[in-house]
């Protein structure tokens, strides 16, 4: 076997950025050619073999791009604006605009999302058996009960979709600003500690999955409004201190 030969649907992944099992559903719809010939699953190829797909050729040769993203409130993560919302790709250089987001955010929410045209990388990232943790910084229109607090955790919340079970801390604290905020004053904190409850409507959520507005739902089912969620984490990988609307380029 020659040792340059690749399997054709790892090839597609990188090269299409999709998971290799939409590359085998591709080559099973007959849309994969080889040298002009319907391609069939578990084909090799290598540098001399010409693919195509829906008649277009695929390169052999592709740089991979990987660029870690702060989005700001307000942008979309698709391709087209919605309504009159821009998308992220206005925010991005011509040469990345053909990445795609990996660990999409809503319209309302900000902070990291991955691009890149490697989609073995994007399968990494995103298929839940790899566990891949993500933290974000929620803002609640009302304290979370303990109870709330509790069942979110241990036991998981039953959505449409299934239960969501995901970590919830408290991310406020006497002496802390909100969120992270400039510490409190001190007439302000002698304000804080005459409270019996104080309220706590500030919280760090970590969690495994992926789903959609995930944690929108999850909070809303127990009649919450979430109105911030920023994601500080991804993985590996950290925004740190990346403005809003900048990026930078990351290894794999």
């Amino acid at each position: 076997m020659n040792s340059q030969q690749l399997r054709l649907n790892k090839f597609l992944a990188e090269r299409l950025g999709v998971s290799r099992r939409e590359a085998d559903e591709l080559i099973a719809s007959n849309k994969i050619t080889v040298d002009g010939k319907v391609a069939a699953l578990g084909t090799r190829i290598d540098k001399t073999n010409k693919v195509c797909y829906n008649k277009k050729i695929v390169p052999f040769d592709t740089d991979f791009s990987y660029l870690a993203f702060h989005k700001p409130v307000g942008y979309v993560c698709s391709r087209r604006a919605q309504g009159h919302a821009p998308t992220i790709y206005n925010l991005l250089p011509s040469k990345y605009h053909k990445l795609k987001s990996v660990g999409r955010l809503d319209k309302d929410s900000s902070g990291l999302i991955l691009l890149t045209n490697d989609g073995d990388f994007a399968f990494q990232m995103t298929h839940p058996k790899f566990r891949k943790t993500k933290v974000y910084e929620v803002e609640l229109d009302k304290p979370l009960e303990p109870l709330h607090q509790q069942m979110i955790s241990d036991f998981g919340v039953m959505l449409d979709d299934g239960p969501s079970q995901f970590k919830v801390l408290n991310n406020t604290s006497v002496g802390d600003g909100p969120g992270g905020g400039p510490p409190l004053s001190d007439s302000e904190v002698g304000e804080e500690k005459v409270r019996q409850d104080p309220p706590r409507e500030f919280y760090t959520v970590i969690l495994t999955e992926g789903r959609n507005r995930q944690i929108r739902r999850t909070f809303a089912a127990l009649g919450y409004k979430v109105t911030k969620l920023h994601r500080t984490n991804f993985g590996k990988y950290e925004l740190n201190d990346l403005k809003p609307g900048k990026y930078v380029i990351i290894e794999p």
